[in-house]
């Protein structure tokens, strides 16, 4: 950890070295040294970082180099602020000036004198270092370090049949995929997050009779994170042999890696066995030994079995021999409850006056077996004692560093220190969302950049690199896919509430980031980073500001925490990079927010926040501007000084029935073109453009970085400019146009090159076509097509059934004809498809070999069908049908043809029809 603060500070020294050259000329020399010292550290310090934790006396070095960094930071930064805006005019101006530059003599001394303090500190630790490496060397910084301390691994395979709850159905899959093994080499992936049972599902389908039988050679070899590939073949040939009552070859303890895999190879050519290789983190250790196994053999058969948290692993073991994953999911809420019952309450019944506190800690437990077995274990001792299960449920984050439950922080331990430096930052920083809140995607990523924590890479969009970090996370079970886009991209994800506790415990620790807790009343004077929850009461002294790096408040709050808001922003926050006032009950600005000169990121996100003075100007390092659902309409021009924004945020949507009908954009200065950095850009409303609406479309067109694009408001007399503009548009993954009113034509019939669009991924049109554009039937990357109030007179799905990766089809208002036909080779890949309100529509017929992958059908408000779609019986993957608002001759069919049908009904395959109206918004 300590590695990535000093690497943000070298970076930050290197930047600042070239661009602030003049403000820093008093102390070059000085700053150079110290970006110098640095620079030798950084790489000693992923060695310690990976070994603080079985070593206290590094572990306090670490802590000494991380704040040495952070108060270099803070010094350098001050001084930024202090003189970067002496850049006063006129008479009066400078008269300023010159009463500024002798006032700042002093602090010129005084930081000079800092950054000397700094130095002697930074050589003192330099030479404390020499002590580590001798102990650590450098060449050992790619190896990661096991934290000390029993981990409860091994527990797994010692288990009896009557402790192990929930594991019945993963067990008859894989015994299932064993058995249809006939010959050759197999391989079976089990993955997901420390705790789940990987270990023990595999150990009991292993010691199964069947697989016993089955199988004439039984292996288990438990790899871990610091394997030796010797050591591994090794014990493999002992096993192997054992099981023959053979002994070792004479000389294996000096035979080579490749001498014992051809030894191996040769002992299990036309054998029967079954391998399991328990606990894999590194895909090394599997390409060390893969070659061991023959594939291909006419009168033996293999299995070899893998247990590991990291999908990658999964994916990549099995995909030689077509083999399979099995992602192993939490406990239901029904066995979770069994297993809680069985462990806290062994020889009785649950009492009634702990049943809400036990449903709590269950809920908390997230179905993790290991948790909910430690925890129920720890709770039997209580004596069914209220006031400590009550004190147990307050307290779990520091409880999981008592002795009782040691076994589940260490398996996190686990998990954390085997992370690549980089990401320790960015995952310990997830501590700062609330309990079981979903976390976007996209509000992590501009958080992080924001922070600091991504490291640039040649050819990548800082938002591209975080993307990855996050996909990283998910890949080591470390966070989990709550929510995905139509394409199957993450979406949003969420953390297991004991990890959770276990990365708030850390961020403090390592003073990334501090989540502020009801009742506690001391907190450590450095904070750099603070959370508040607004369901937390919130308290009068919420930090001291002097080191306060970002603020961040996760709504909603109740009118108390307004003043406290305000109180905190008017304080010593000078220094702050990051202010997230998401839902904060606030309806104005304080001024001191615009001289916040190193503020990259200002969320006002659902406040109540009416108007952006003319000082937003002062922000010229924002990247993020985020006024969504706020009740601002329009930015002064002065949001045009902001030259480093990234993401300009400012919409609402009105929504009917769940469906979006409308969406309140912002009225932006006709110069926005000037934002070359802007990469979103939603939504600008060109309704009263001052007279500028065509300036502003050729604006747009500058804006050559955008990823997503948003407009408002637009008359048909503007789509020609519109058009030359997005034609400049290379980057764009989301586009959405919204026509000035229902009535009116959006004019996109113009010519386009079939690569301007390469990337786009989303189209939202909203207004009257004549007909579908001819070139969105050339967009391959397409997965979501919307098209609202379209009108269309003729079926143009002739146009579009072509396109290679459409996902999602949305039809509202979009078609005035009788009828609509999905031909046979259309739409290949289509998962979704939703008709809304095509009042005309009188049938629709879906020929066989149409749309194979369509899972999900949405029929709302069509009154002219009375039934069913012809065909759609051909559509063997539909999993979810809806019928809503439909007329009562449809629903009347329907239902008659399902009751004389029964089995043989056109829709008797798919899991869930429903059929519903709405009545007064419900």
């Amino acid at each position: 950890m300590a590695e990535s603060v000093v690497s943000f500070l070298f970076d930050q020294l290197s930047v600042w070295l070239q661009e602030e050259l003049k403000l820093l000329a008093c102390f070059k020399e000085e700053a150079e040294l110290i970006h110098d010292e640095m620079g030798q550290m950084r790489a000693f310090l992923r060695v310690a970082d990976a070994n603080e934790e079985s070593d206290p006396q590094l572990k306090v070095w670490v802590r000494q180099v991380r704040e040495i960094a952070y108060d270099a930071e803070d010094i350098l930064e001050r001084y930024m602020l202090r003189f970067a805006h002496h850049g006063a005019h006129g008479f009066r101006g400078y008269i300023k000036k010159i009463y500024a530059s002798l006032k700042t003599v002093k602090a010129r001394h005084q930081i000079a004198s800092e950054i000397k303090a700094i130095r002697s500190r930074l050589e003192n630790a330099s030479k404390r270092q020499q002590t580590f490496k001798d102990i650590y060397p450098i060449m050992n910084q790619g190896s990661s370090s096991t934290p000390a301390g029993y981990d409860g691994r091994g527990d797994a395979l010692l288990l009896e049949e009557v402790d192990v709850i929930g594991i019945e159905k993963p067990k008859e899959q894989l015994l299932t995929w064993l058995s249809s093994i006939n010959s050759g080499l197999k391989v079976i992936s089990v993955v997901g997050m420390a705790g789940l049972g990987k270990t023990t599902l595999v150990k009991k389908v292993f010691d199964d009779t069947s697989v016993k039988m089955y199988f004439d050679h039984h292996v288990w070899i438990t790899v871990s994170e610091s394997f030796n590939v010797e050591n591994m073949l090794q014990d493999m040939i002992k096993q192997l042999l054992d099981d023959i009552k053979q002994p070792p070859p004479q000389g294996l303890e000096a035979m080579n890696a490749d001498g014992m895999r051809k030894f191996i190879y040769s002992f299990l050519q036309n054998k029967n066995y079954i391998i399991v290789l328990d606990d894999i983190w590194k895909i090394e250790a599997w390409q060390a030994i893969r070659y061991a196994f023959p594939k291909s053999t006419t009168h033996g058969r293999g299995c070899i079995i893998i247990t590991t948290r990291i999908n990658d692993i999964g994916d990549a073991t099995c995909s030689e021999s077509n083999g399979h994953v099995y992602k192993l999911e939490p406990l239901t809420e029904e066995k979770s409850r069994e297993l809680f019952y069985k462990k806290a309450f062994p020889r009785n019944s649950c009492p009634p006056y702990l049943e809400e506190i036990f449903e709590i800690i269950l809920h908390r437990c997230e179905g993790l077996p290991l948790a909910i077995v430690v925890i129920g274990g720890l709770l039997a001792t209580k004596n069914n004692k209220i006031e400590e299960w009550e004190m147990f449920c307050r307290s779990v984050g520091s409880e999981l560093e008592r002795d009782h439950l040691k076994r589940i922080s260490k398996l996190l331990s686990l998990s954390f220190c085997d992370l690549p430096y980089h990401l320790k930052a960015c995952f310990l920083y997830l501590s700062i969302f609330p309990e079981d809140e979903l976390i976007n995607k996209a509000t992590i990523i501009r958080l992080w950049t924001a922070e600091g924590f991504v490291g640039a890479e040649q050819g990548k969009t800082m938002e591209e690199i975080a993307e990855g970090y996050i996909n990283e996370l998910l890949n080591r079970s470390l966070i989990q896919v709550a929510e995905t886009s139509d394409d199957g991209r993450p979406r949003k994800f969420h953390i297991h509430d004991l990890i959770r506790e276990y990365i708030i415990s850390k961020a403090r620790e390592q003073n990334i980031a501090v989540v502020d807790s009801p009742g506690e009343t001391q907190r450590p004077d450095n904070i750099r980073r603070l959370a508040l929850h607004g369901f937390n009461n919130p308290t009068q002294q919420i930090a001291k500001g002097k080191y306060l790096r970002s603020l961040l408040f996760f709504g909603p709050g109740d009118s108390k925490w307004g003043p406290i808001l305000y109180e905190v922003m008017r304080g010593d926050c000078k220094m702050l990079k990051v202010l997230e006032l998401r839902g904060a009950p606030i309806d104005a600005i304080p001024d001191e927010v615009f001289k916040l000169y190193h503020l990259k990121y200002l969320g006002l996100r659902d406040t109540r926040v009416k108007i952006i003075p003319r000082s937003i100007g002062n922000l010229g390092k924002l990247e993020t501007l985020d006024l969504k659902r706020c009740l601002v309409t329009e930015l002064p021009v002065e949001i045009l000084k902001l030259q480093r924004l990234r993401n300009l945020l400012l919409y609402t949507y009105v929504c009917v029935h769940h469906v979006e009908e409308h969406v309140q954009g912002f009225k932006a200065p006709y110069e926005i073109g000037c934002l070359l950095c802007l990469q979103k850009l939603c939504y600008i409303d060109l309704a009263d453009a001052r007279g500028h609406r065509i300036k502003t479309l050729r604006e747009i067109g500058t804006l050559t970085q955008l990823r997503r694009l948003g407009i408002t408001k637009l008359r048909m007399e503007d789509g020609k400019e519109l058009w030359s503009s997005l034609a400049k548009l290379s980057n764009l993954r989301s586009l959405t146009i919204l026509s000035f009113d229902e009535g009116e034509l959006i004019d996109l019939e113009h010519p386009l090159s079939p690569s301007t669009f390469p990337f786009l991924r989303t189209l939202t049109l909203l207004g009257r076509l004549e007909r579908i554009p001819q070139w969105i039937g050339s967009l391959n990357a397409l997965t979501r097509l919307s098209l609202r109030w379209s009108r269309l007179r003729e079926d143009s799905l002739d146009y579009i059934q072509g396109l290679p990766n459409l996902l999602v089809l949305f039809l509202d208002c979009a078609y005035e004809g009788q009828e609509l036909n999905f031909k046979a080779s259309g739409f290949q890949r289509l998962h979704k498809l939703s008709l809304v309100r095509l009042r005309g529509l009188r049938s629709v017929r879906v020929e066989k070999g149409s749309m194979p992958l369509l899972h999900n059908v949405t029929v709302r408000d069509c009154k002219s069908m009375v039934e069913m779609p012809v065909g759609i019986e051909h559509s063997k993957n539909l999993k979810y049908v809806r019928f809503t608002d439909m007329a009562e001759e449809f629903v009347e069919r329907l239902i008659d043809e399902k009751r004389k049908e029964g089995g043989q009904w056109r829709l008797a395959h798919v899991p869930l029809v429903v059929v519903e109206n709405w009545v007064i918004s419900e």
